[in-house]
């Protein structure tokens, strides 16, 4: 980058220039809103103003600096109308009544977090360390945690913590003092060691066992298995799907619900893996009373050496599309 303004920017310098931080900006938005529909859009938002401003820009700053600078402020923009991203487990606690149909909220009662593909933000890298950080700053429950961060901290915590800038960039970035990032970023931390549960110990979806554990919760659902699925939960297994309120939490009340309510007959559902927030995942398919295999939505497994210790679900047939997978199956 030149130190002068430049008054006719050339659109390839400035691909160029700032085309190879779109996944990290993405990764980013995504952290801030809990959405992968609004990650893509805000990522959008910053490359157009990012482009309506490169001419002014002097290089002050690095081009990296510069875009979180306005991607971050497109984010707080867009936060200002838009409510905090939960879980059902962020509602309160897990549903201990008699055996029922779970109940899904109102239409647009609540907004609810969405998982985000590992393919749309991956880093560029093949270096292990930083690939399993990059997986580890997306999971689930980091995610449920950070959208009750006030957006201001939130961005502190992820500038600082996650993309490693220094306290005086992440002062520029958000236009504070540096005394301000400081004590910004300690109640940041206090306030997640709240919210954020103890790693305990997922392991990557790479691992055998892992895939193993995946592959054998598809075969259950697809076979309607309720002893192969007692073997792959854990005895304190957790079980939520949006856009239900209700959540269970041990193995035999998330069996008791998915056999009654859940698993029908053998032939109802199909799964493909893939890979969800750093975890192993599956595109879910329902079949309809036409036969036809409808995409329903995104399932998310926690997986440990033990068992899966949490099974997300996510019912919403338009996230399957952003795993690059088509909305129907052929029988």
């Amino acid at each position: 980058m030149t130190s002068r303004p430049r008054e006719a920017p050339d659109p390839n310098e400035f691909i160029a220039d700032t085309e190879r931080f779109r996944r990290e900006l993405l990764a980013h938005c995504y952290r801030m809103m809990g959405s992968a529909h609004d990650a893509e859009d805000l990522v959008q938002e910053t490359y157009l103003r990012a482009w309506r401003s490169y001419a002014g820009f002097e290089g002050r700053a690095s081009v990296r600096s510069w875009l979180y600078r306005i991607a971050t402020n497109v984010c707080f923009t867009a936060l200002q109308s838009r409510r905090v991203r939960v879980l059902p487990s962020g509602l309160g606690g897990p549903y201990d009544g008699p055996s029922r149909a779970p109940t899904p909220a109102a239409p647009g009662e609540i907004s609810w977090l969405e998982p985000v593909p590992d393919a749309w933000i991956a880093p560029a890298t093949d270096d292990p360390v930083t690939v399993v950080l990059a997986r580890e700053s997306v999971r689930l429950a980091l995610i449920a945690s950070l959208q009750h961060l006030p957006s201001r901290q939130r961005a502190i915590l992820l500038l600082r913590e996650v993309l490693a800038f220094p306290a005086a960039d992440t002062a520029e970035i958000l236009g504070i003092t540096i005394a301000a990032v400081k004590s910004g970023l300690q109640r940041a931390r206090a306030r997640l060691n709240e919210l954020h549960p103890v790693d305990d110990g997922l392991l990557e979806p790479t691992d055998h066992r892992a895939r193993a554990l995946l592959d054998a919760y598809i075969a259950a659902f697809e076979n309607s298995d309720a002893a192969l699925l007692e073997q792959v939960l854990r005895v304190d297994a957790l079980l939520e799907a949006t856009p239900f309120r209700d959540w269970q939490a041990g193995r035999a009340r998330c069996l008791q619900l998915l056999a009654a309510y859940v698993l029908g007959a053998p032939g109802t559902w199909r799964m493909i893996a893939t890979t969800a927030n750093g975890q192993p995942a599956a595109a879910v398919y329902h079949r309809g009373s036409d036969g036809v295999l409808r995409a329903s939505g995104i399932v998310v497994l926690g997986v440990t050496a033990t068992g899966v210790s949490r099974v997300v679900e996510f019912q919403d047939s338009t996230l399957v599309a952003t795993f690059g997978l088509p909305d129907t199956l052929a029988a």
